[in-house]
């Protein structure tokens, strides 16, 4: 017992020095101008009115564990995952409806599941339409000069979303297409992790979206995407 608890003592000491070695503070910004410019050039890089103009996505998280089907026009997502279905209004949350298979829900376990939908589709839509949201509500844009010489556009969100407060560092090719972003967020104690935004498609409604991302040795795959009117 006491070898195994020494194992696991270095591991943990181990891993917390991974993580401070690992930790990036949040870069200062500049230029909120220049980084309004930047946002817009990455925007039209891909082909941004097509996607606003786009009604429908699909898509799916964890492997295909969590589906979605959203109708940007109306407002209204279909969420599905283990025996639970959401049908979830993002303009009136009070008429949002869930349903377990083979169950019925009381009031407060419907509440329940619908708030689970709700922290399920902020993030999980985000990694399929982050780029779309950079001028979002609440939203800060900044410079950040990079070790290559290019510029990186900081955006970070005050409000909005299941953990307001987080800031991602955009890192542009140079067409302006996102190839990556760095992440400061909550659920995250490891300022600076990077994911890849490399692995673009063309929608049928022209717009492009992400087929995948690598965060490390994690690929997150966002399945049979599919976004049309």
């Amino acid at each position: 017992m006491k070898k195994l608890l020494k194992i696991l003592g270095i591991l943990i000491l181990g891993l917390l020095i991974f993580a401070w070695v690992k930790h990036e503070p949040l870069p200062k910004g500049h230029s909120p101008s220049e980084a309004d410019v930047l946002a817009n050039k990455m925007l039209q890089a891909l082909n941004h009115e097509k996607y606003s103009d786009t009604r429908f996505l699909e898509w799916s998280y964890r492997n295909g564990a969590n589906t979605y089907k959203w109708d940007k026009l109306n407002g209204m997502v279909e969420i599905n995952w283990d025996d639970y279905s959401v049908l979830l209004n993002l303009v009136d949350s009070e008429k949002s409806k869930a349903k377990k298979i083979g169950d019925s829900l009381s009031k407060e376990k419907e509440n329940k599941v619908i708030a689970k939908a709700l922290k399920m589709f902020n993030n999980d839509s985000f990694w399929l339409v982050a780029p779309y949201k950079v001028f979002d509500d609440g939203t800060h844009r900044n410079i950040v000069d990079l070790d290559n010489g290019s510029q990186g556009l900081l955006v970070s969100y005050s409000k909005g979303g299941t953990t307001p407060g987080d800031s991602y560092l955009w890192k542009l090719n140079e067409n302006y297409f996102p190839i990556s972003f760095k992440m400061w967020v909550k659920i995250i104690p490891l300022g600076g992790l990077e994911a890849t935004w490399d692995d673009w498609q063309v929608m049928q409604s022209g717009a492009f979206l992400p087929k995948s991302h690598q965060l490390g040795p994690l690929t997150l795959d966002m399945g049979r995407i599919k976004a049309y009117n």
